[in-house]
């Protein structure tokens, strides 16, 4: 049976996409974009694309690593990280979650493609979309965000679960966490 599309992203759906044990990942402590310090609050309290936001913020465009995929009927899914051109420091890690069927066939080619950065497609592609922020975390980093963040367990992160509606369709669930600073 299919993954049925949803009107909101589960953190814990995401997180099992890729992980057997979350904790691999980290642990998430839910809390809200006042109790966020002002550097994670501007990357992540808003509903604006990620990729404009730390390319705003770091003064450089980034690039898409995807480190992991898989398909499962029309859902596509990524673990990716996004790291500055100017010097390859890794700013964020995400897992994406799409619905291809709500996306035309040249987007579902580049995306899978695995060269940009979603957000850049989806605007290069003129995709009419609304991204919608739904939950905020204070993340204590496990091995794997250690590894890939080249931190400390004790360097605590932030992220957020987003949704991007294209064409008034819930087609994208993020989880995306950014880079201690």
């Amino acid at each position: 049976m299919s993954p049925q599309p949803r009107n909101e992203p589960e953190l814990a759906t995401l997180v099992a996409l890729f992980y057997d044990a979350p904790e691999q990942l980290g642990r998430f402590i839910e809390t809200t974009a006042d109790d966020l310090p002002p550097v994670p609050r501007q990357l992540l309290a808003h509903n604006h694309h990620m990729t404009v936001t730390v390319e705003a913020h770091h003064g450089s465009l980034v690039d898409v690593q995807v480190l992991a995929t898989q398909r499962q009927g029309q859902f596509y899914a990524r673990k990716i990280l996004l790291a500055r051109q100017s010097d390859g420091q890794v700013v964020q890690f995400g897992i994406v979650r799409i619905n291809f069927d709500f996306l035309d066939e040249a987007v579902r080619r580049e995306i899978e493609a695995r060269r940009t950065p979603l957000g850049r497609i989806l605007i290069e592609h003129n995709v009419m979309r609304e991204v919608e922020l739904f939950d905020l975390y204070r993340i204590e980093p496990g091995p794997d965000l250690c590894e890939l963040f080249s931190i400390v367990p004790a360097d605590m992160t932030y992220g957020r679960t987003a949704l991007i509606h294209c064409n008034g369709q819930p087609a994208i669930e993020l989880l995306e966490i950014v880079t201690p600073e």
